[in-house]
């Protein structure tokens, strides 16, 4: 065929390519592509490969003139002809080639027609799915990026024309990311310019999915092609197909543009387009790279650190979707990066909301008030991350996380802590102290460690029974709540859950497995904190009813899981001191709670003795509870933590019917076995340091000091057996010579003593005996010849005619105040 507008002459002298290039356009373009010199083209490029550049010049040459003149047809055999030498020719001089081809697609994409700039992306995406043999040095795509990503946007005025750009403009950026991230060479796709482009053009598509849907798959039954067709997933698909394709190097550029892009259109409030976007981020890349993607949301959180609540809530729900899905995989060295990050935000919330609150005061303005609230829904979102973050990490690691929230926690008094709250004031202390209670307790649900010295370390028990935070109830409640956590190994906590007379314990099917050699060392260590915590918590006079449930369930573990005889008979001990609160009233506590205290230490007598299993002690609080049922209901927790219940107006401390009767209990338990003679040691709790940091009454007026080391001191003895000490008795103590015999006895009692009582208790008795001993003898010799001034540590004793030698205190041998 000869050219139209070319004489025979002019047609024989050109070159072959070029006539084999004429020959395949028709004279109608209606016709289409003629198949036989088609095919006499792609045999003469195969068998001389080195005219495939000169052949892609041409081309390009007559398409580029077919575009000006808008003779589309012509345009369309062009770029048919072209796609068929691609797939045809795979040699290395289709490189030369490949530029002609990318050329004629730049003048497609440029021509601003939809239909060029569809058959341009088509033919692009054909071009990205030949895996050249070589890697190309210096080609690059940033064009074809920008192009596809102006077609990502398009508005045009018809909705079906728009939607195959948008289309065309999605496939082409696949087409460009899976034709340059497999090729290390090409590495400029990475690159913060092109990833800004990308990206945003992907999330845009992405968020368009209801408008898109309602047009294109407007029923929920559409087939697997209708769906194809939908800009939004054939987005998301791509979206997922570039994260996957990133490592380690390149990570951080596919993922900070999607924050660009989300502060852009403010879609952190709401939030539900960030948090699926994310989603689709963290299963997408490949796990190891996890932490990149959590550290970038936290620099990010970082940055909008005093932005709206809302946005910030925003912020921290992705974190916490992105956390949940890494937490059990990879997450590499931020795992204390992010609770300390969190951590310092919830401090940031904390000051938002007493700095509004005061604003609020001062102008009652509904605007700071609404701000407050939402700070409170930061605070949540806060804890609910650090709780669902904690709670699925392995044991070891949340072990230390425990420590580490721990050592946040402000305590009055102290300057340990690493969480600055000193321009909180105590409101803003108590408020941090309750948030980071509220995600210690979330990150210890579920904990079980196989030991619970590995669960309770000192330097996490220590500062969480800290007298300092129990001065809130709620405080004093989620302290407990933690302990249960820890404490409770075999999920009994539910089965014991409330107040209450049980029946018959082993209904219940308490699980339980007998206590390890290292569980012993530890309550044996550990124990008087413990057995303290409880019977401060109970003396407390803001205590509501979940205090004194959760006092029982302690109590009830502690039973459950830490139990040997010898701690029986020390919480025995303890629930016969907490019956002595309610009984004595020293601290003046109201009516209702020395009734709840009676009916804590019936609830846990009850249990205590089903769980030992020994007839006469279940006997005689059996016959305790049945009297109260009939003579004071007001001493059971059925009857005192109703909505409304009568009170008495007094308390008779003769009614030894209504009381659980420590002489009696020691004879039933010593006939089973038990070492009973410390029964009739009251129980003292151990004074600590923490006690003059504390805000609760000083631990002088707490504790009883009618305390004797001797056995034989019953309940109705107590209140008499303090004898008076005058000068006399004074003097007759220092002469010795009529006492040999008792003082041999005494010594052998207190030695007796000193071998079987925990170290503990042995300190908090002679500290308090001392001090008393101490203050009663300043009282008796100020009362009658005041002595020249003696070295501390020491008594000036009157030896006859006024003259005075200086004996060391505890070289004074008194017989009914001396301390060995």
């Amino acid at each position: 065929m000869v050219r139209k507008g070319v004489c025979c002459c002019c047609a024989a002298l050109r070159p072959r390519y070029k006539r084999l290039v004429d020959n395949i356009f028709p004279e109608d373009p209606k016709d289409g592509l003629v198949k036989a010199d088609m095919e006499k083209l792609t045999f003469y490029a195969v068998s001389a490969p080195e005219k495939l550049d000169r052949i892609g010049a041409y081309l390009a040459e007559r398409l580029s003139r077919d575009v000006v003149r808008h003779r589309y047809g012509y345009v369309l055999i062009a770029m048919e002809a072209l796609d068929q030498l691609l797939m045809a020719c795979r040699s290395q001089s289709i490189k030369p080639f490949v530029e002609s081809f990318l050329h004629m697609v730049a003048k497609l994409l440029e021509s601003g027609e939809p239909k060029l700039q569809v058959l341009g992306t088509n033919s692009f995406v054909k071009f990205a799915n030949i895996e050249e043999d070589t890697p190309s040095y210096h080609r690059r795509y940033d064009f074809f990026v920008s192009q596809f990503s102006a077609m990502c946007h398009s508005y045009h005025e018809d909705p079906e024309v728009q939607n195959e750009i948008r289309i065309a403009g999605i496939r082409g950026i696949q087409g460009v990311v899976r034709k340059t991230v497999n090729d290390e060479l090409q590495a400029t796709i990475w690159e913060p310019q092109n990833m800004d482009k990308i990206v945003p053009s992907l999330l845009f598509n992405m968020h368009k999915i209801e408008d898109v849907d309602s047009r294109i798959c407007p029923s929920s039954s559409a087939s697997g092609g209708e769906k194809e067709e939908n800009p939004s997933a054939l987005s998301e698909n791509c979206f997922r197909e570039l994260l996957g394709r990133a490592t380690y190097g390149n990570m951080n550029h596919a993922v900070r543009p999607v924050f660009a892009h989300l502060d852009h259109h403010r879609l952190w409030d709401p939030n539900e387009f960030a948090v699926a976007i994310f989603k689709i981020i963290m299963y997408s890349i490949q796990a190891q790279y996890s932490h990149h993607v959590i550290q970038e949301i936290l620099a990010h959180l970082d940055s909008r650190r005093r932005d709206f609540p809302r946005v910030r809530a925003g912020i921290i729900q992705a974190l916490l979707q992105a956390v949940a899905i890494a937490a059990k995989g990879s997450i590499g060295p931020t795992v204390l990066e992010v609770f300390n990050t969190l951590l310092k935000h919830l401090r940031f919330s904390v000051d938002f909301e007493l700095s509004d609150r005061r604003s609020s005061v001062s102008s009652a303005s509904f605007s700071a008030s609404a701000k407050e609230n939402d700070e409170r829904i930061v605070q949540n979102a806060i804890i609910q991350t650090i709780g669902f973050f904690g709670s699925n990490l392995p044991d070891y690691h949340r072990s230390e996380i425990m420590l580490f929230i721990m050592g946040k926690v402000p305590v009055l008094g102290a300057t340990s802590h690493t969480l600055d709250t000193s321009q909180f004031g105590d409101l803003g202390t108590r408020r941090i102290q309750i948030m980071l209670l509220r995600s210690l307790l979330m990150v210890t649900t579920g904990y079980s460690a196989k030991t619970i010295s590995a669960a309770l370390p000192a330097p996490f028990l220590d500062p969480l029974l800290s007298p300092s935070l129990m001065d809130d109830s709620e405080l004093r409640q989620l302290v407990l709540e933690i302990l249960h956590n820890v404490i409770d190994r075999h999920d009994n906590r539910v089965k014991l859950r409330g107040i209450r007379i049980i029946p018959d314990v082993s209904d219940l099917k308490i699980k339980r497995d007998k206590i390890s050699r290292q569980d012993a060392n530890f309550i044996k260590k550990h124990g008087q904190q413990l057995y303290r915590h409880v019977y401060l918590g109970c003396k407390e006079e803001d205590n509501v009813q979940k205090n004194f449930e959760l006092l029982y369930t302690t109590l009830a573990l502690m039973t459950i899981e830490l139990a040997n005889e010898e701690v029986v008979i020390d919480l025995i001990r303890v629930a016969i001191a907490l019956q002595d609160i309610a009984i004595l009233n020293e601290d003046n506590l109201p009516m209702f709670h020395r009734c709840s205290v009676m009916a804590v230490v019936a609830a846990y007598l009850n249990f205590l003795s089903q769980m030992i299993a020994v007839p006469a002690f279940c006997q005689h609080v059996t016959k305790v509870i049945e009297t109260r049922h009939v003579e004071a209901p007001y001493f059971l927790p059925e009857t005192i933590f109703r909505e409304k219940c009568n009170l008495p107006k007094s308390l008779e401390k003769d009614e030894t019917s209504l009381f659980f009767l420590t002489n009696q209990m020691a004879e039933s338990l010593g006939g089973s076995g038990y070492c009973v003679e410390r029964l009739s040691v009251p129980y003292v709790p151990l004074v600590t340091d923490e006690d003059r940091l504390s805000r609760r009454k000083s631990i002088v007026d707490t504790l009883s000091i009618q305390v004797d080391l001797l056995p034989g001191c019953s309940l109705d003895e107590k209140a008499n057996s303090t004898e008076e000490i005058t000068f006399e008795t004074l003097k007759q103590a220092i002469d010795n010579n009529g006492l040999e015999e008792q003082e041999k006895e005494r010594r052998r009692l207190v030695i007796e003593r000193f071998q079987k009582a925990p170290f503990e208790e042995i300190a908090a008795q002679c500290e308090t005996k001392a001090n008393l001993l101490h203050d009663r003898l300043t009282q008796i010799l100020e009362r009658t010849i005041r002595p020249p001034p003696s070295p501390s540590g020491t008594v000036a004793i009157n030896t006859g005619h006024n003259h005075y030698r200086s004996i060391p205190v505890y070289e004074m041998k008194f017989p009914d105040l001396c301390v060995y």
